[in-house]
């Protein structure tokens, strides 16, 4: 992805981590600890709605009665099989528009919802998107199939950076709204105080979501390797200053250091995954190699 010279969502980018499904199969359906799927059908469970039967599902659950009536093949669901919810959360706000490369951190941010979206929708699963920047601004509710996927995508392809950003505030207003229960997946550059972050997330947490902080940055803010003097514009109303990039370097580089492990730790402590993204990796590449360290981890979780 390092490559690519559009800022819109490319196909190739989704079917390359669509190749990553039996990954992607055990991770998302293990991310709800204690809230699989039962697979166990009879009686004994709840029947919850019908959804439209798809190649592969089982034919003992097609309900029969409806295809008479209405020539339309439909399974049965229960309550022990309602689907997962994924929750994505896109940050929009001005800071998400710096680049030091041909994309923004806010290209980069959408290229991987759209690929979590795409993953999530593959397992028949649900999902739904929040746009915010200080607050709400677009809102896909969560659903499934092929017209969810155009929804989400042509949201995500229409955003544009602009607002101060106060994340922990939008945390905070979204948590009661999120009726089911699920993955919350945020995608920011987490620009703003971390007790704010940790209090929004811990919230989520309380109430029953597992929380994924995707934290995307340009690797020139880690780095902050310029050498002429720069033109510094405070993308979030900090006004504009010039100055000699060597001479605060050093302070930088500690400051946004101590922001991130201050970050990570609240987040272990949470036992919430905080996954760091830097603008120069393919978003295919750094999605699956979290993925990958998801599965690992499930599967010796289950030794």
């Amino acid at each position: 992805m390092a490559q690519e010279t559009s800022s819109s969502l490319d196909p190739a980018v989704l079917d390359r981590l669509a190749n990553l499904s039996l990954v992607a199969r055990t991770v998302v359906e293990g991310f709800m600890a204690g809230q699989h799927r039962s697979p166990h059908i009879g009686s004994s469970v709840e029947f919850a709605q019908h959804r439209e039967y798809v190649p592969g599902d089982e034919l003992r659950r097609v309900d029969w009665r409806v295809f008479a009536r209405n020539d339309r093949l439909v399974v049965k669901q229960y309550v022990e099989e309602q689907n997962l919810a994924c929750h994505l959360l896109l940050d929009a706000s001005e800071s998400m528009a710096y680049g030091s490369m041909r994309w923004s951190k806010l290209d980069y941010a959408r290229w991987c919802a759209a690929a979590i979206e795409h993953l999530v929708l593959l397992l028949r699963d649900t999902v739904g998107l929040v746009v915010f920047d200080e607050t709400f601004r677009k809102k896909v509710p969560p659903a499934s199939g092929a017209p969810q996927r155009k929804a989400v995508i042509e949201t995500l392809e229409a955003v544009e950076p602009s607002g101060p950003t106060r994340i922990g505030d939008v945390i905070d207003w979204i948590a009661p709204k999120l009726k089911k229960r699920g993955i919350v997946c945020l995608f920011s550059d987490l620009f703003d105080e971390p007790e704010r972050i940790v209090h929004g997330v811990r919230r989520l947490v309380h109430a029953g979501h597992e929380p994924i902080l995707f934290q995307v940055l340009d690797p020139e803010e880690l780095s902050f390797g310029f050498d002429s003097m720069l033109r510094l514009d405070g993308l979030e109303g900090a006004g504009v200053h010039k100055v000699d990039p060597r001479a605060i370097r050093a302070a930088y580089v500690e400051e946004i250091e101590k922001h991130n492990k201050e970050l990570a730790r609240a987040a272990r402590s949470l036992s919430v995954d905080f996954v760091p993204l830097v603008t120069s990796t393919g978003p295919d590449a750094a999605l699956s190699t979290y993925l990958a360290h998801r599965t690992a981890r499930a599967r010796g979780g289950r030794r």
